[in-house]
């Protein structure tokens, strides 16, 4: 759920979730915003706003989002007794299954050690069914329209439906004319028809145009839910309270005060058989068009005139359009890619990417980038932003780092480096959520000596409990309605503006690929974005 949610009463929470809160001495009443942040002693997915009855329409539901992502996080809402009365599950995909097999499939997912997950499922599978069709069979969405009516009558379901499309892009439009044609987009007698989008979002700005035409062709946009898991997982919606309810950031957050972001999603991972997709992509469209773009207008954005879900998108959106578009002297100057090449993770060799399964011998396509972009309006003049992000790196890691200036006199003397490298706010996005505060200390003794030390907070020891997973969170929000976390026509056009210069740039200056040993930080040109005078940050 988004930190714009208000909260039921620790009282009012399910007794499935065994959950415990801490004691409320660690706050003090008035030291928070309630509009811009959920207190954190209450349920985090609790709501003074509960989900309608409705029922959840997977298109491709035998694929892998399903298993690994969207059963899970249904199974974990269910335990926490967030989904509503008269939920129900249809699986709409091409494979000959039953509902029964459709239902031990899913089970099967479960690993030895999820017997919790596998009892609430046994319990709740009922809820579960699955409808066989091809994606261009109308007969299948007549047959849909059936059941949903019968489950309307059933389960007391007033004509609620969300469709999650858990299929490849190449499909969204056919489903789309589908379920226009058999009348499903349609809100009728009060309910509600949302649908659900998976990354990407197009290949291109004229792409993204075009499946947003024909998206806009069947639902209005408030009926359209663009998901980015990035966006709900804790450490990026707590970006904002961070910003907006404390005020001894918010008044440093700007050009005077800090000196730049760097912004790192690295992986430790390489293909894993994603070679054919990946070639289609490259790092840049796979990550940084849309989960580090959006996280950076987290990080810009100004203050929102409220909580509600298209005043904070209003806001992205101006940082979007306030970053310009490359030229092609830009793309030379503040842009890398480069390709890994054999080497080691741990104590394992790995291949290069060309050597990897269905990718070309001979391909440009980047499994790192390296870019440094300008916010132009007043609060950013002259603060660069540094995106990185990489496969076969030596860990998985995404962190936010806002990089303070230095202090304008070294008063422990000009030998003292520690001291000029300046205080670092570090927020930990994965795999260890948190937030972190580098300042200098003196070091106990006779002599004026300084180190680095930190203020840590960790979610996990905070709170003492589990953090509700990314899809929870959105799969929730999508229930009651709540666009906060989704993005926005106008922003996903504006990041393939930003994007597309960038490839076009690279494609036109033919730009050298570098290479990097697979297991390490990136080439070493990688530093040279960031100048003389400044490092990336090993997370």
């Amino acid at each position: 759920m988004s930190l714009m949610h208000g909260t039921p009463s620790a009282t009012d929470r399910s007794p499935q979730t065994g959950r415990t809160d801490p004691s409320d001495d660690t706050l003090e009443e008035g030291n928070l915003i309630p509009e811009l942040l959920v207190n954190p002693l209450e349920d985090e997915l609790g709501s003074a706003r509960r989900a309608e009855p409705c029922v959840l329409v997977i298109f491709g539901a035998t694929g892998d989002l399903t298993r690994r992502k969207l059963l899970p996080s249904l199974l974990g809402l269910a335990m926490d007794g967030m989904l509503p009365r008269g939920f129900s599950v249809i699986g709409f995909a091409r494979r000959e299954k039953t509902s029964q097999e459709f239902r031990k499939d899913l089970a099967s997912a479960f690993d030895e050690g999820d017997e919790e997950l596998l009892r609430s499922f046994e319990h709740w599978q009922d809820q579960v069914e699955y409808l066989r069709s091809s994606f261009d069979d109308p007969d299948g969405y007549q047959r849909l329209a059936k059941r949903l009516e019968e489950l309307q009558r059933e389960r007391g379901t007033p004509g609620n439906v969300i469709y999650y499309l858990a299929t490849p892009p190449s499909a969204y439009e056919t489903i789309l004319h589908q379920l226009t044609d058999a009348g499903l987009s349609r809100e009728v007698n009060g309910g509600f028809r949302r649908v659900i989008i998976e990354k990407p979002f197009g290949r291109d700005s004229q792409t993204a145009q075009e499946l947003n035409t024909k998206v806009r062709a069947a639902f209005k946009e408030r009926q359209v839910f663009r998901i980015d898991h990035y966006l709900g997982k804790e450490t990026v919606q707590n970006i904002l309270a961070l910003r907006f309810a404390n005020s001894i950031f918010e008044p440093l957050w700007n050009q005077k005060f800090i000196d730049h972001v760097q912004i790192t999603v690295s992986e430790a991972i390489g293909m894993e058989g994603r070679g054919a997709y990946f070639e289609e992509a490259g790092i840049v469209r796979d990550m940084i068009q849309n989960h580090l773009l959006q996280v950076l207008t987290l990080v810009a954005m100004e203050p929102p005139i409220s909580n509600e879900g298209d005043a904070i998108r209003d806001e992205k959106v101006k940082v979007l359009r306030a970053i310009r578009s490359f030229g092609p002297d830009e793309v030379r100057e503040r842009t890398l890619r480069a390709q890994y090449i054999n080497g080691y993770f741990g104590d394992q060799p790995v291949p290069g990417y060309l050597q990897e399964p269905q990718v070309d011998p001979l391909s440009k396509t980047e499994t790192f980038a390296a870019i440094q972009l300008f916010v132009d309006n007043w609060r950013w003049a002259g603060t660069p932003f540094y995106l990185r992000a990489g496969k076969r790196m030596p860990r998985r890691a995404t962190e936010v780092a806002i990089h303070f200036k230095r202090p304008p006199h070294l008063l422990y003397g000009p030998g003292d480096d520690r001291v000029a490298e300046g205080n670092v706010l570090l927020l930990r996005i994965q795999p260890d959520e948190g937030v972190s505060l580098r300042f200098g200390a003196k070091v106990p003794g006779p002599h004026f000596r300084l180190r680095d030390v930190r203020m840590d907070f960790r979610y996990g020891s905070s709170f003492g409990d589990r953090s509700a997973d990314a899809y929870e969170r959105l799969l929730f929000d999508a229930m009651i309605g709540d666009p906060t976390l989704f993005a926005r026509r106008d922003e996903v056009q504006e990041a393939w503006r930003i994007v597309d210069s960038i490839l076009d740039g690279w494609t036109r200056n033919d730009q050298i690929v570098h290479d990097y040993v697979a297991g390490t930080w990136g080439p070493d040109g990688a530093n040279d974005l960031l100048g003389t005078d400044r490092a990336w940050r090993r997370p």
